[in-house]
């Protein structure tokens, strides 16, 4: 029962070993706990602004990478329909071209029939006047079988010419 009414004795003498106690802590252990608290509390504060500046950084990351989605994106669509136009203008000078490869080719075969019409009709001439000289040449030979004939055609081909 004493300790729940302590005497002046107790009260002093514990006073005093607190006192000693807190002496010393302040002495030799006060500072080195102080010390840490404030390194503890700049590495926590430290920490805190690292992981702002992070955030922050994030932040702008994240906007330059959507910045360069649409860039590309942009890129992209231009260099499709880049390509597009490409193909198109390709397209419309093959058509062109064989457009004109095909008017040609017709010119070039319409030409070709009428030089082949030609040499025909050459070839059919040449050939009838063949057939028109043999058939001429076999009526004569029947004809002119005597000498007095043959006298008779020559001076009627001669009244027959014309002289200019």
């Amino acid at each position: 029962m004493e300790l729940v009414t302590p005497h002046i004795g107790l009260v002093f003498w514990m006073t005093l070993s607190f006192g000693i106690v807190v002496w010393i802590l302040g002495k030799f252990a006060w500072k080195p706990v102080m010390k840490a608290l404030k390194e503890r509390e700049e590495s926590i504060e430290n920490a805190l602004k690292a992981a702002d500046r992070a955030k922050e950084e994030m932040a702008q990351l994240t906007f330059s990478n959507e910045q360069l989605m649409k860039e590309a994106k942009e890129e992209r669509d231009a260099m499709l329909r880049d390509a597009r136009k490409i193909r198109d203008n390709v397209i419309g000078d093959a058509k062109t071209k064989a457009e004109d490869e095909a008017h040609r080719i017709v010119e070039m075969a319409k030409e070709n029939i009428h030089f082949e019409k030609m040499a025909a009709l050459t070839d059919l001439k040449n050939q009838i006047a063949i057939l028109s000289i043999e058939i001429a040449e076999k009526i004569m030979k029947e004809d002119l079988s005597t000498n007095e004939k043959q006298k008779a055609l020559v001076i009627k081909l001669l009244n027959e010419i014309h002289f200019n």
